[in-house]
């Protein structure tokens, strides 16, 4: 087992924590974090842990094999671009990094020095969202039609990236999954109500191929507390609610049906209103189900699920969305590599 190193005690980091604490045990090194306050806590929540403010002092230990980087999303690419260049295995969260060309020249440099590299798209991990996938490729809901995603809540603004680089990678992360492709453009308006530079409410289009559309709403600024994942397909629907423990998943037998046109030759729809059925699904933390895929990654040189090309996929329609903003609206075509070699997206 490789010794780890963790970046980053601030906002995700604790959660981060705690998850390699009972994965990796003793074999969790080393802890960054260049606040004096925030030291002081994670040395005194893990006291077997190393906790310094400098990461060369972790890189210099050979037995470190891996880093987890937990840090704000500015810093992703360069402590990422540190890691790899000391030829060590990365997790870093999401974005992965805040340009496509960024992101592309890590990925590549991963796969050319043998290197794992993970995304920390959490929700691809969510025992719901795999399990909309899994419906989606069985043909179960019929040809996915649309997606309506809402990740709202009244707190955590910031001041150095948009609402929708802070929170809105989940959700182009979650429509990619689903419909296992990267949309061919994207439409984008927002606001800046606190900060006269940065949007803290953006409405997005995403247009996939086959006609699918996905719009997604992210906002600091909303009254209720909301992560929403609608799938309409043109045989039934699907509702994952993050928030509702209950029933996180609802398949829903609803549609509309064309019959025989009328006598002027206008088609009929029959409306359907079917049962909804809620599936079981596992008791699986997303964040300790992530770490885990890691883990085993760094351990058998597996190729992650969310691997640096599913990062570069994500931060360019994150790109495309700036782009969109900048141009009031308009249509902004997607262009990322989808793999080492591989013809761009959107071209």
């Amino acid at each position: 087992m490789h010794a780890v190193a963790q970046i980053g005690f601030g906002y995700w980091g604790p959660n981060v924590a705690r998850n390699l604490h009972a994965m990796a045990g003793a074999d969790w090194r080393y802890l960054i974090e260049l606040s004096p306050e925030r030291r002081a806590a994670a040395s005194a929540a893990y006291p077997h842990v190393r906790v310094v403010d400098d990461l060369d002092t972790a890189l210099a230990d050979d037995a470190v094999g891996a880093v987890v980087i937990t840090t704000p999303a500015a810093t992703h690419a360069a402590l990422a671009r540190r890691a790899l260049d000391a030829g060590r295995h990365v997790l870093v969260e999401k974005p992965l990094a805040l340009t496509t060309a960024d992101a592309t020249d890590l990925a590549r440099t991963a796969d050319e020095r043998g290197l794992v590299l993970m995304v920390g798209h959490t929700f691809e991990f969510v025992p719901a969202v795999r399990k909309m996938r899994e419906l989606i490729l069985a043909g179960e809901i019929g040809r996915p039609l649309y997606l309506h995603s809402q990740r709202l809540n009244l707190g955590r603004i910031q001041s150095d990236i948009n609402a929708f680089w802070s929170i809105g990678p989940h959700d182009v992360s979650i429509a990619n999954f689903l419909f296992g492709t990267t949309p061919q453009w994207v439409a984008a308006q927002g606001a800046r109500y606190l900060n006269a530079t940065v949007e803290d409410v953006v409405i997005v289009t995403l247009g996939y191929p086959d006609g699918i559309l996905a719009n997604l709403h992210v906002s600091w600024l909303d009254p209720l507390k909301t992560r929403r994942v609608t799938v309409v397909g043109s045989q039934r629907m699907l509702v994952y609610d993050d928030l509702d423990a209950e029933a996180r998943l609802k398949i829903f037998d609803k549609g509309a049906d064309r019959v025989e046109p009328d006598a002027y030759g206008a088609w009929q729809y029959r409306l359907r209103d079917g049962s909804m059925e809620v599936p079981r699904l596992a008791m699986t933390e997303p964040l300790a189900a992530e770490l885990r895929h890691f883990l085993e990654c760094v351990r058998t040189g597996k190729r992650p699920d969310t691997d640096g090309w599913n990062g570069v996929r994500v931060v360019a329609v994150c790109e495309a969305i700036d782009q969109s903003l900048a141009a009031r609206g308009s249509a902004t075509p997607v262009t990322a590599l989808a793999a080492s070699g591989g013809t761009a997206v959107g071209e």
